[in-house]
């Protein structure tokens, strides 16, 4: 029997008649049992109904007991629609340098937006010491340089907030690091330390830098795990004292406005010496619990996970439709850059007809860029080495760059690709002069696709690569992560022949037209067409079964011609294209597609 499933029978399973002290019993029997059999699997050394006790009392404090629900949140009523769309974006990636950032970042999303994206990701707002934001210090606090939790909340006023919940690891400077190296309570006792010449050479690794650190203590020198650089040192979940901790932030988190959770980097939290420390069962266990919490919580609290995986173990974080509420769609980013680099959707489509649909009561998170590079490690399977070298090679002559991973034998693969979309688009068949047509096309498909979209800022400005901050933080990533005087930002958009000004202007467009049509709701059905290796094709139908469209995307610079008897169309109905206004009658047998155009064929407007 699948894991997810078992676990999730097991904990309906346990004995009706285990008796729970007083302070348990203020809460549903369900719940109880499913928190005490989550805990009882994690931790199996210690008592599970003191867990319990200790979650819920973190989670729903006596002042917050009447938000917990009396039942779980019913799979068949999610809070998300069409009209859900993610706008991906740190704290200051818009600055005046005369007002707070997120005062800037309100400014753009009220006046500039509107309800075309509904829904805001700010990156790591904490106070931090390095990776922009990933190497947290101090989880109860904004970052003074870009604001308060006021101007948190009033963001969350207006547009869903998203907020990281960095849990594998913090800053070195964290106070809880800090009390590790002094030898006090409660961090000495909050990392994993590992003996020097411990064999860890299956660790699966996403950086080159040695996995253990050496560090001074009170104690002497100990060498302590640290996944993604010696700033960010792990955290130990094997002390269950960890876990109450960030339970406890994720409640802060609910109180600020906070309402969707994203689990960075949550495939690394369980380390077991022998293992490849990725995926254990007690890190899918912790994924159960905190959906779990969210699934009984009155607050409308979604559960994200952020695992930079093959596609297979990505989307294991679904469970039984008891873990993640949604999954980012990790191999999207470089199976759409493979498409329309060399013009050839088959892989981008081979990948699609084999995705599962999201479980009842989740979603996949879909994106083609963000704050990180564009990962290659989840189109394993889908390209050849030699395929990704070609794309590689490809971006790079646009002025793209790669980043590495270690590999068990010592050798490095590449882990990502670190460019801005917007000039990663420049490369292609028909070279440059198809680069707006060609970065509409991949925005376009993530709107198409079954899910959610996440537009990453510097997409929807069209930013292009940032040279000079790449130089000057000798960060890769950087190259994507500028930061824009909004003066200067509203000045070009201002300017219709701009490139912000054009990007932008189709992009709240072609949103505004998704947003009303309930065939492009996250859950509808969808089925992947093969029209073509130069066409990517989608036919969405809504849950009431009364709206279709035909979403066809060429990544060609050639005319694709579509005979439209290949398409299960309606007889004797009406054929609109949503996106130009164009009708099609009964009579027209096909349909040409200029290079690197999109339709949206559907039965009625939305």
């Amino acid at each position: 029997m699948d894991e997810a499933i078992r676990t999730d029978q097991a904990s309906d399973a346990v004995d009706d008649e285990t008796a729970y002290d007083a302070s348990l019993k203020a809460f549903p029997t369900l719940l109880v049992k499913r928190l005490v059999y989550h805990l009882s699997f994690i931790y199996p050394r210690h008592d599970a109904d003191d867990l319990t006790r200790q979650v819920l009392e973190a989670f729903w404090p006596a002042d917050k007991r009447v938000l917990c629900r009396p039942q779980r949140r019913r799979l068949s009523a999610p809070p998300w629609s069409e009209r859900d769309a993610i706008l991906i974006t740190y704290g200051n990636s818009l600055q005046d340098y005369e007002h707070p950032p997120l005062h800037i970042l309100d400014d753009f999303l009220t006046r500039h937006l509107g309800s075309v994206i509904n829904s805001v990701h700010v990156l790591p707002f904490f106070p931090w010491t390095s990776d922009d934001g990933f190497a947290i210090v101090d989880f109860t606090r904004v970052h003074s340089e870009l604001g308060t939790w006021a101007d948190m909340r009033r963001i969350a006023g207006h547009h869903k907030l998203m907020a990281d919940l960095v849990l594998n690891h913090v800053s070195a400077l964290h106070p809880w690091f800090v009390q590790f190296r002094q030898g006090q309570e409660p961090g000495c006792n909050y990392f994993r330390t590992v003996e020097p010449g411990t064999d860890v050479s299956e660790v699966v690794r996403p950086r080159p830098q040695p996995l253990l650190q050496a560090f001074e203590t009170a104690e002497g020198e100990k060498h302590v795990w640290c996944t993604f650089s010696r700033d960010q040192v792990d955290m130990n979940f094997a002390n269950p004292d960890v876990l109450i901790e960030f339970v406890r932030i994720i409640r802060l988190f609910m109180d600020q406005g906070v309402r969707t959770v994203r689990l960075d980097a949550v495939a690394f939290i369980w380390k077991e010496i022998g293992t490849k420390c990725v995926h254990l069962p007690q890190t899918h266990e912790i994924v159960r619990l905190m959906r779990t919490l969210a699934d009984y919580s009155r607050e409308a609290m979604v559960i994200i996970t952020e695992t930079n995986v093959p596609n297979r173990e990505n989307i294991s974080y679904f469970g039984a439709s008891n873990e993640a509420h949604a999954v980012y769609n990790f191999a999207l980013p470089p199976l759409a850059l493979h498409a329309l680099t060399t013009g050839d959707a088959r892989q981008l489509t081979l990948w699609q007809r084999h995705q599962p649909p999201a479980p009842a009561g989740s979603f996949y998170f879909n994106f083609t860029a963000s704050h990180d590079g564009i990962g290659v490690r989840a189109a394993e399977g889908y390209l050849t080495d030699d395929q990704v070298a070609e794309m590689i090679a490809a971006v790079s002559a646009v002025g793209g760059q790669v980043s590495m991973r270690a590999m068990s034998d010592g050798s490095e693969r590449p882990y990502e690709i670190n460019v801005s979309l917007w000039d990663a688009m420049k490369a292609g068949p028909g070279g440059h002069a198809f680069r707006f047509e060609r970065f509409m096309v991949n925005q376009t498909i993530q709107m198409a696709l079954e899910g959610i979209p996440g537009i990453y800022i510097h997409s929807l400005l069209a930013t292009p690569n940032d040279e000079e901050r790449m130089e000057r933080t000798g960060t890769k990533r950087a190259l994507n992560r500028h930061i824009w005087d909004y003066r200067d930002l509203e000045d070009r958009l201002s300017q219709p022949d701009s490139d912000q000004s054009k990007v932008f202007a189709e992009m709240k467009r072609r949103l505004a037209i998704r947003t009303r049509q309930p065939a492009f709701h996250p859950n509808a059905t969808q089925m992947t067409l093969d029209l073509g290796p130069g066409l990517f094709s989608l036919w969405r139908q809504s849950r009431d079964r009364t709206q279709s469209i035909h979403a066809i995307h060429s990544v060609s610079n050639e005319v694709q011609t579509v005979e439209l008897n290949r398409l299960n169309l309606i007889m004797d109905e009406p054929v609109l294209d949503l996106l130009s206004g164009r009708r099609y009658a009964e009579s027209d047998e096909t349909i040409e597609l200029a290079p690197y155009q999109c339709v949206w064929l559907a039965n009625r407007r939305g």
